[in-house]
């Protein structure tokens, strides 16, 4: 659905974006992620046709984007971080004149406002003047008019910005629920909200890809995660029996209780030491109160590839 080749962005002889590329499946939610001033909003707005690329080519649906911008247009859904919106229009009025704009037949039009007002939270609203409503309903009226013509390609930069938790989970169930009929690249600061709805990460740094994988392919780059037991095993006794498991990172005591101490193991990255562990802890017949592995998140993925 989306092929990028060797894109660059410059600004005043800056590279915001040097020479990225990647491929988006049909079908795919993908997750765009980055720190600020990565270049993901940049590489976004490049692939809605906002702004021009340096260098490089951009396909969407297997048109090229310096050649045919108007038709790929039409098969794209933006919705931007700030979303520009005419605030002295009622939201009916503003999303049917944004349809009318996009080219939905005027038959059914009014069909089309409805169901996106529906699945997007709004209808309660739909009256309104646009520049008296909260920040959380402006973003919904933002994706409704993203998702207004029927896009084969919904491109959402932080789509949940300013919603509370109940509106969020509500913007996620429907991000999943999109994910079966549209292709879906997802901005987002939220990491939590990646693990929830997307199936795989594209992680951008300093203008460069960094990582392009599935989530789990991903947590496993950096770590297997952490196992933590909490053993009646003197410190001098356990821990250097720990610290030679093989495929571990490091082992260390982080909590003492009487004669339990809680140690903390870490594995190797890619590694699992679960069971290496565990049969250590049986071979010495330790008293165990706690066994518990901590798996690596998109949270420790995130720290490791961007952090300088």
């Amino acid at each position: 659905m989306i092929d990028v080749v060797n894109l660059v962005k410059k600004y005043s002889g800056v590279e915001a974006v040097k020479g990225i590329s990647f491929q988006v499946a049909r079908g795919e939610i993908v997750g765009f992620l980055g720190p600020n001033g990565a270049g993901k909003s940049t590489t976004m707005r490049m692939l809605t046709g906002y702004l021009p690329a340096s260098t490089g080519s951009i396909k969407i649906s297997g048109l090229d984007l310096a050649e045919d911008s108007l038709k790929i247009r039409s098969k794209i859904g933006y919705m931007p971080e700030n979303v520009p919106l005419y605030p002295e229009m009622r939201v009916r009025e503003y999303l049917h004149y944004r349809a009318s704009l996009k080219g939905v037949k005027n038959r059914i039009i009014k069909s089309r406002v409805a169901d996106v007002m529906q699945r997007c939270g709004v209808a309660d609203v739909s009256n309104k003047i646009i520049g008296a409503l909260s920040k959380g309903y402006r973003q919904r009226v933002g994706l409704a008019d993203a998702l207004v013509h029927d896009p084969e390609l919904l491109i959402l930069d932080e789509p949940t910005a300013g919603l509370d938790p109940n509106q969020i989970r509500t913007v996620r169930d429907l991000i999943k629920d999109l994910g079966k009929s549209h292709t879906i690249l997802l901005s987002t600061h939220i990491l939590s909200e990646v693990e929830a709805v997307c199936g795989r990460a594209i992680i951008i740094h300093r203008g460069k890809i960094e990582a392009s994988d599935t989530l789990e392919n991903l947590r496993k780059k950096v770590q297997s995660g952490i196992v933590h037991i909490e053993v009646k095993a003197a410190e001098s006794d356990a821990l250097p029996k720990l610290k030679a498991i093989k495929k571990l990172s490091d082992a260390a005591v982080t909590s003492k209780e009487g004669d339990w101490v809680h140690y903390s193991c870490t594995a190797a990255p890619g590694e699992d030491i679960t069971e290496a562990v565990d049969s250590l802890v049986k071979e010495n017949h330790w008293p165990l109160r706690e066994f518990r592995r901590e798996k690596a998140t998109m949270e420790d993925v995130f720290v490791e590839l961007t952090q300088d």
